[in-house]
């Protein structure tokens, strides 16, 4: 395990940090789409925290696709069945962490009993973790 680790660190902890910056900046923008748009579905709407979650996994994931392709990883595949690919892949990818998302909401909501908002907070920041290396060890890796 901390081989892994350590191999990671040295690999993309010293690369350009530009992209990381990006990364960071647009995945706290896709957390405040994401928080927001869950709020909304709650509070104004009396959705139930699950459901909420969901809506807003779906926005912030749109947004994500756009700004991590054409502005973090800048990816070059313009042509449609590249695209169709870095969708699919980026949107399996997505699906995941929305599992990762809704198993951490339940078990820090139902079963910890922390405030839900707090709970969403944690998620994000779980989430960002695992869908920065994806984007770039799978999804928009350079060929």
């Amino acid at each position: 395990m901390f081989k892994i680790l350590n191999t990671v660190r040295k690999k993309y902890l010293n690369e350009n940090n530009t992209e990381k910056i990006l990364y960071l900046f647009f995945g706290g923008l896709t957390t405040l789409i994401n928080i927001v748009t869950y709020r909304i579905w709650t509070s104004l709407f009396g959705l139930d925290y699950m459901k909420s979650s969901i809506i807003a996994w779906i926005i912030a994931v749109l947004f994500a696709f756009l700004t991590n392709k054409y502005y973090v990883f800048k990816s070059k595949n313009n042509n449609l069945i590249n695209t169709l690919k870095e969708i699919f892949s980026f949107f399996i990818f997505r699906v995941l962490s929305l599992f990762l998302d809704l198993c951490t909401m339940y078990l820090l909501v139902s079963m910890v009993r922390i405030n839900d908002m707090y709970a969403k907070i944690i998620a994000n920041v779980l989430v960002i973790i695992a869908n920065y290396f994806a984007s770039k060890l799978i999804i928009f890796r350079k060929n």
